[in-house]
């Protein structure tokens, strides 16, 4: 059976995911952040939960769900943690990584959002498309152009190498 997918308004996003969780999605999979800052038309971060009803039935194993909220750059997501207390990793992460805010986040620390996997002093958020990668920003490109750049539709020919075990084109049946 297919993934359901639902995209949410940022304002009904904690309410649609508890609907979902009373709907038999008990199973918290996942939360991260897709960077859409670049759309000409409502540009922001794509928050993104995946959700299972690991419930079996006689059609399939279980049902899984994807839950989308398009949040404008700059604006805080209501936090699911009352709802599934194991977003607090993600939504911490999330925060990090994409400077997603969100509102009532709460893991039972009182520490609020606070860095999770990125070293003290860190500043920057490298998850998202403006953030400048050292390594680019220190070392030249290695090949002749930047990624993208250039004329050519083509890209450059490589000797095809057959992995073991495939036989050459010469074997098989031949024409008579």
């Amino acid at each position: 059976m297919p993934e359901e997918r639902l995209t949410v308004a940022p304002r009904e996003w904690r309410r649609a995911v508890g609907d979902a969780r009373d709907r038999g999605y008990t199973f918290f999979d996942w939360l991260s952040a897709v960077d859409e800052s670049d759309r000409e038309e409502n540009p922001g971060l794509d928050v993104v939960c995946h959700l299972v009803d690991p419930r079996p039935t006689p059609e399939r194993d279980q049902r899984t769900l994807l839950l989308r909220a398009r949040v404008p750059l700059g604006e805080a997501l209501a936090s699911i943690t009352g709802v599934f207390a194991g977003a607090a990793w993600h939504e911490r992460e999330t925060h990090e990584m994409f400077g997603q805010g969100f509102t009532g986040f709460v893991d039972g620390t009182g520490l609020g959002l606070r860095p999770l996997l990125l070293p003290d002093g860190f500043e920057g958020t490298p998850l998202r498309k403006s953030f400048v990668l050292a390594a680019r920003a220190t070392r030249p490109w290695p090949g002749g152009k930047e990624p993208g750049e250039g004329h050519s539709t083509r890209s450059p020919s490589r000797r095809r190498v057959a992995a073991p075990g495939v036989p050459g084109p010469e074997w098989g049946p031949r024409e008579p």
